[in-house]
């Protein structure tokens, strides 16, 4: 699993925070590591990019940013409002390549969901994802919405000839709704992949040393961790969710 394409259901749903836990649960395991970000939107020249935030939450990683783009859009239409050139599939994939020749693992983190344009003719990253032939790990929201936004994107992964290498849970709640206990088991049918962690709630500002002590205990062993989704289900699955503590929030991940 040299390359590993890093998507979301949407924006804003933990993409950059999973993709830290990965890199960090690999380094712990002796990998040598490196994060791919396509096209940065929405940040300045000078200001630190989610391929930045990868590096502080999760340590030594080898970060590559392919471009930036000042406004928050999707990369297609930032890099037009910006006259700057796009970037195309073929310079992600071999980008990534050359990362893979020097690394272990190379995790390609998308902006927003699968679909989004990354230049004018449409292109996306699942266009890269083929190129490379790399399995594609799919950030979802834990509540109410995400099974059909999850299974829209996984379609679209096998409609185009992509293994979907499972689900993570981008921002577990630490008082997790109905919605939220039930689509622990929801999740896995409506994607057809596994559930392979749930990242706790506002584990991004955690300190990164404690951040990397406990990224392993939020990922399946396919993402050199720990977790177990069987127990994690058994137990936040079933209970009420008045029965959990609000302190238990980002700590319950760090036992």
């Amino acid at each position: 699993m040299p390359v590993v394409i890093v998507t979301g259901t949407g924006t804003e749903i933990g993409k950059t925070v999973v993709t830290a836990a990965v890199a960090a649960a690999a380094l712990a395991r002796g990998h040598t590591v490196a994060v791919l970000k396509p096209a940065q939107t929405g940040v300045g020249p000078t200001a630190a990019g989610d391929a930045d935030e990868v590096v502080r939450l999760a340590g030594p990683v080898t970060a590559v940013e392919l471009a930036r783009y000042p406004e928050p859009l999707a990369p297609a239409t930032a890099a037009r409002r910006a006259g700057a050139p796009p970037v195309r599939p073929s310079e992600i994939a071999v980008a990534a390549e050359k990362l893979a020749a020097e690394h272990d693992l190379v995790l390609v983190e998308g902006a927003g969901g699968l679909l989004v344009r990354f230049d004018e003719t449409g292109a996306t990253l699942a266009d890269a994802a083929r190129l490379l032939r790399a399995p594609v790990l799919v950030v979802a929201p834990a509540g109410l919405g995400t099974l059909n936004a999850t299974a829209l994107t996984v379609e679209a992964l096998r409609a185009r000839e992509l293994d979907p290498l499972g689900v993570v849970v981008g921002s577990w709640p630490a008082a997790p709704d109905l919605a939220a206990r039930c689509n622990l088991a929801d999740l896995p049918e409506a994607a057809g992949a596994p559930l392979l962690g749930a990242v706790p709630e506002g584990v991004g500002a955690l300190a990164p040393r404690e951040f990397r002590a406990s990224a392993a205990r939020w990922l399946a062993p396919r993402l050199y961790g720990g977790w177990d989704a069987a127990a994690f289900s058994a137990e936040f699955g079933r209970e009420p969710a008045t029965a959990h503590r609000p302190e238990r929030g980002i700590r319950q991940g760090l036992r």
